[in-house]
């Protein structure tokens, strides 16, 4: 389940533009006067204006290689500033294992980079943008993470370690052997090194079979598979 693209809104588009080519490195893939899209990894990442909800925020991760957490950390304290947790700029996940690191965008997104060791390839190159090996992490936001789920079960994409689905915890979609999942959340919950409340905005998630997850500007949620839309319901 890879993510192939992803497309986000924002009302700052121009810093955000300044922000991800000009500080952080990314390719530039096009633009116009409403949107621009990068490369990242194996995925593409485009943020728009078109139609944005006010002040629209979201977390999202990229893997890195599994031996390069400490260099991409040092990285990237020259261009952003570290979030802090509990007086710590970093976090260790015993349990997958991984280490990750947040920062805000200039939007307030919440953007992790995590290093997953036991999935994440090495590399013997100096750590850059062009390091990161994919999208890793998307947090989908919506009243009824039970229903929804069952929804996207239906196109393949399952409970990590068939975790039972919660409404007050994050929940996992996605196989562990990827390091890429769907973080589904019910509005209300602080996402983790923020002080950002989880929030139902627009967004467009297509993975590499061309399914797709929509939350469109009317706050209908929609999934695609093959093209074809199976499900719409208001998520207001």
């Amino acid at each position: 389940m890879e993510i192939k693209s992803m497309v986000l809104q924002t009302n700052s588009l121009m810093e955000m533009k300044n922000f991800y080519i000009n500080t952080l490195g990314f390719s530039l893939i096009n633009e116009d006067k409403n949107s621009f899209r990068f490369a990242v990894g194996t995925g593409e990442f485009e943020f728009t204006t078109k139609e944005a909800a006010d002040s629209p925020y979201y977390h999202f991760a990229f893997n890195i290689p599994a031996n390069k957490f400490n260099e991409a950390k040092s990285w990237a304290k020259e261009r952003v500033c570290l979030l802090v947790e509990d007086g710590l700029d970093e976090v260790h996940f015993a349990h997958f294992p991984a280490h990750a690191l947040y920062f805000y965008d200039p939007s307030g997104n919440i953007v992790e980079f995590i290093s997953r060791y036991e999935i994440a390839e090495n590399s013997n190159e100096p750590f850059s943008v062009k390091s990161i090996l994919n999208i890793s992490e998307i947090g989908l936001v919506v009243k009824d993470t039970i229903s929804v789920s069952e929804k996207l079960n239906e196109i393949g994409l399952t409970e990590r370690d068939n975790d039972a689905i919660s409404r007050t915890s994050l929940n996992f979609m996605g196989e562990r052997s990827s390091g890429i999942f769907i973080i589904l959340a019910q509005p209300g919950r602080r996402w983790i090194f923020s002080d950002k409340i989880s929030a139902i905005f627009p967004l467009e998630i297509t993975f590499i079979n061309n399914n797709k997850i929509i939350i469109n500007s009317d706050y209908e949620f929609q999934i695609y598979q093959d093209g074809e839309k199976r499900e719409l319901f208001s998520e207001t």
